[in-house]
């Protein structure tokens, strides 16, 4: 998988991003065909706690044990710390073959995501979903950027463990295809159409 930098999580509150993703996400799960959830890179466990609070089987991992030690006070049998230099995921989930993953601003940060996209394959049943959000790029996101110069703030390469892919959705349905799956869903998220910040992609695995 990749290198990782703690986040320094403190409390269980949602992520930005998801103040303007939630809405998305609940409308791309069913409580009829996804029965076995995995959050990937689940943070402080807030979505997962969400999803079970509203009757969804889910599960969480991170690499941060400060994230799930913040995760595990609502609901402790749920999160696990993943080991990244694992190509699995923690024992107690090994046996679980997954409806859908969810991973939610993750892939913009790791040198190797196809790597990442395909441990999220080997996670999931025959025909299981992947859900990806990530900053979204585009021609015009770009070209405001550049006017405006706003390449520096928005990349800043001081930022420890920041970003270091930037996705388009052509480019991400790419690399989901390579991998054997196909799209299904595309939304972009907050913000303008198309200066969104991110993006939500739906996969199907073939």
């Amino acid at each position: 998988m990749a290198d990782y930098n703690d986040y320094g999580y403190h409390d269980d509150q949602p992520t930005c991003n998801l103040g303007y993703q939630l809405h998305d996400l609940l409308c791309l799960l069913n409580k009829s065909r996804h029965h076995y959830i995995l959050d990937l890179g689940c943070g402080n466990g807030y979505l997962v706690n969400y999803l079970i609070e509203h009757g969804y089987n889910a599960y969480g991992t991170d690499a941060s044990e400060e994230g799930i030690n913040i995760a595990r006070q609502k609901n402790p049998d749920r999160f696990f710390v993943q080991d990244l230099s694992s190509d699995n995921l923690p024992e107690q989930l090994q046996n679980i073959a997954f409806d859908i993953i969810i991973t939610t601003e993750v892939i913009e940060h790791l040198y190797n995501p196809e790597a990442f996209i395909l441990f999220c394959k080997k996670q999931l049943k025959k025909g299981g979903e992947l859900v990806i959000s990530t900053p979204y790029h585009g021609y015009l996101k770009n070209l405001v950027l550049s006017i405006f110069n706003k390449w520096d703030s928005h990349m800043d390469p001081l930022w420890l463990g920041g970003h270091i892919k930037l996705w388009s959705k052509k480019t991400l349905s790419k690399a989901l295809s390579n991998a054997g799956f196909t799209v299904t869903s595309f939304k972009g998220n907050g913000r303008w159409p198309y200066l969104w910040k991110s993006m939500l992609i739906k996969a199907k695995l073939n």
